[in-house]
């Protein structure tokens, strides 16, 4: 692509990183996960939502000498004596007066004072709709509600009909605002988001995608890879019963026993250009387009999946197997095809219990899918009825689909395709059940500080070197606000993993040691809520350059930015009530992804690391993290049993 803009993996990945933000609330901090007003017409189709209905503030631009500052600060723990001086020095120049800096920072203000938020038409574009690579496990997260037992398939059907009516109630909510207003302090949120997870689809298209938002009455089901289309209101206007819910998908159920011969969600797991020219070829065919659109403009897609051994399966591996299903299906020849990737919300109901969902990330982050996950369930188990009924439900219809012999060799591509990635990714979901975040609490330590930093503890010990770390803050206090980075990896982590490490260190240097790097993350963490981190500013800075045919600096080639954008630890905090968890692959091929939910008195993690890299394994990983938490936790019990 001639107008690349990312020359590293970690900006090539960007969508990755999307996995949750961080906010105060008057329960103290939390992560969620983030979406903005968007604003480039031409990357929409449908209808779009009104951008800064709120009148909320706009993002500023930082300024440039507070961005080297920090900057120089979080590359440090990469380099050497030699290094750091000539990084200093480079940074230096760029930020001097008449250096090629300022003369992009004032451009990039200019921008700032033309649009609502000078970020989000570049990030939208850069992070997720030029992003070639397939939605499946490098952007798309799964989340796992908790597991159920299914006695036959009158059950399993029920449940998908309950979690259809939980969602349709949800949707009314935000469709009549009564979602509550977030806050953060005295600020309001970006509340966007929550209007964009029903009836969104991601369309392909060579280059960039597309957007469309739609609101229609019916879902899309899926089963055997065979896709329907099912009205969850009557001719007379009136919503379906759970039992006629369960009735109407009974009915696909028994017109779709045997699997489909080309399984046309595959495509959708495609890389982007790939999925989009399959996507052109079927276009051209009348009754695939009128397939595609009835798909594109449902509320969401429900994946009644067959069954996949979790019961059979040992307790420890039951979550990863789960965390499979959410993500990318198990592969082609289990429920890979069962899917449709570009839908924003794909609710998934096995035949044996795994249930939870598949989000593609463009229009939203994690923040209302992690509120719509403990509604469902709540709806669920409190056996939620409803008086309405219609007098007149409408039959499902099944889209067809007419597959041409160029199509269908797309299609076993595809499959080939997705089940190299199920085999390379590697995942260890688990519960640790130590002690949870009341514990940590009473420590007067934040939670989400000290879990990031047993993150850092276990990668040093695991590889005896700095692991740069992603965390995601949100900027939803500003119209249209995105995310930026907190840099989780700095010099009091990688002093807090030695000190830990070295014998000679006394539980009071430890302890101290801990306090520190807890402290540098939740600092860093404060500025990055106000956007004022390094890594959004940096990227503007890029994007001015090239927009206006400027020659990119050096300094986007030193190993100071190399090394310290190069993300070994993707990480994100989802938290939701129920016992369940999120999960997603890795940001770069050598490094980690881990998605936690810390709860009162335990904390699910989900893991993942790339099977092609030898550097890393999950196993180790999972091991050095429960390790380091252990370890934490001891150094606080014994010092406050000193004092007494």
């Amino acid at each position: 692509m001639s107008t690349k803009i990312f020359s590293d993996k970690y900006e090539s990945k960007v969508s990755n990183m999307l996995r949750g933000i961080k906010i105060w609330n008057s329960k103290g901090f939390t992560l969620e996960p983030y979406i903005t007003s968007l604003q480039l017409v031409s990357n929409y189709t449908s209808t779009k939502p009104a951008p800064n209905s709120q009148n909320l503030p706009q993002l500023p631009v930082p300024k440039l000498e507070d961005t080297v500052n920090k900057y120089l600060k979080t590359v440090r723990p990469f380099l050497n004596e030699n290094e750091f001086s000539n990084t200093s020095k480079l940074m230096n120049n760029f930020a001097s007066e008449g250096g090629i800096g300022q003369k992009l920072q004032s451009l990039l203000e200019n921008r700032a004072s033309k649009h609502t938020n000078w970020l989000e038409e570049w990030w939208l574009n850069t992070a997720y709709l030029e992003y070639r690579d397939p939605v499946v496990v490098f952007s798309s997260p799964g989340l796992v509600f908790p597991l159920r037992k299914f006695n036959n398939q009158t059950e399993q059907l029920e449940y998908a009909a309950k979690t259809l009516l939980a969602a349709v109630n949800y949707k009314s909510l935000i469709d009549n605002d009564k979602i509550p207003l977030e806050m953060m302090g005295k600020s309001p949120l970006d509340m966007s988001q929550y209007k964009k997870i029903f009836g969104t689809c991601r369309i392909p298209h060579p280059k960039r995608d597309k957007l469309s938002f739609n609101d229609s009455k019916y879902v899309t089901v899926i089963h055997n890879n065979h896709l329907f289309h099912l009205d969850l209101w009557g001719s007379d206007d009136k919503r379906l019963s759970c039992d006629q819910i369960v009735q109407g998908l009974k009915k696909i159920v028994a017109s779709s026993a045997s699997s489909a011969k080309d399984a046309v969600g595959i495509l959708t797991s495609e890389n982007r250009d790939n999925w989009a020219k399959a996507y052109e070829l079927l276009s051209k065919d009348e009754n695939n387009r009128r397939s595609l659109a009835d798909v594109e403009r449902s509320i969401a897609v429900l994946c009644l999946d067959n069954a996949s051994g979790v019961w059979k399966a040992d307790e420890s591996a039951r979550r990863s197997l789960a965390g499979a299903h959410t993500i990318h299906g198990a592969g082609a020849s289990a429920n890979g095809g069962n899917r449709w990737f570009d839908k924003t919300v794909q609710f998934i109901v096995g035949a044996d219990g795994i249930t939870g969902l598949t989000y593609e990330h463009s229009p939203a982050e994690g923040q209302p899918i992690a509120v719509l996950t403990d509604f469902i369930i709540n709806y669920i188990d409190k056996n939620t009825e409803s008086d309405e009924s219609s007098s007149s439900p409408i039959e499902p219809v099944q889209l067809k689909f007419n597959v041409n012999s160029e199509v269908s060799k797309m299609i076993d591509e595809a499959k080939n395709n997705l089940n190299k990635l199920v085999a390379d990714l590697e995942l260890n979901c688990f519960k640790f059940d130590k002690y949870g975040k009341n514990f940590i609490k009473t420590q007067k330590l934040s939670p989400d500080s000290y879990l990031q930093m047993a993150m850092q503890y276990a990668f040093y010990r695991l590889h005896k070197t700095p692991g740069a770390h992603y965390e995601s803050a949100a900027t939803r206090m500003y119209a249209g606000g995105r995310t930026e980075t907190i840099r989780s990896c700095s010099i009091e982590s990688i002093e807090f993993a030695k000190t830990m490490l070295n014998p000679q260190a006394t539980p009071k240097d430890k302890l101290n040691a801990l306090k520190n790097a807890v402290n540098a993350h939740k600092n860093y963490t404060v500025m990055a809520l106000q956007g004022l981190g390094v890594d959004r500013h940096f990227l503007g800075l890029k994007l001015t350059a090239l927009e206006h045919g400027i020659e990119l600096p050096p300094i986007y080639a030193d190993p100071g930015y190399t090394r310290s954008a190069h993300m070994r630890i993707s990480t994100s905090q989802v938290a939701c009530k129920c016992d369940g968890f999120m999960c997603y692959g890795p940001l770069v091929s050598d490094g980690y992804a881990t998605c936690y939910n810390p709860r009162d008195s335990d904390v699910n993690f989900a893991t993942s690391a790339f099977r092609r890299h030898p550097d890393t394994s999950c196993d180790a990983y999972r091991s050095a993290l429960e390790n380091s938490l252990q370890d934490m936790h001891d150094v606080l019990v014994q010092n406050t049993q000193s004092k007494l």
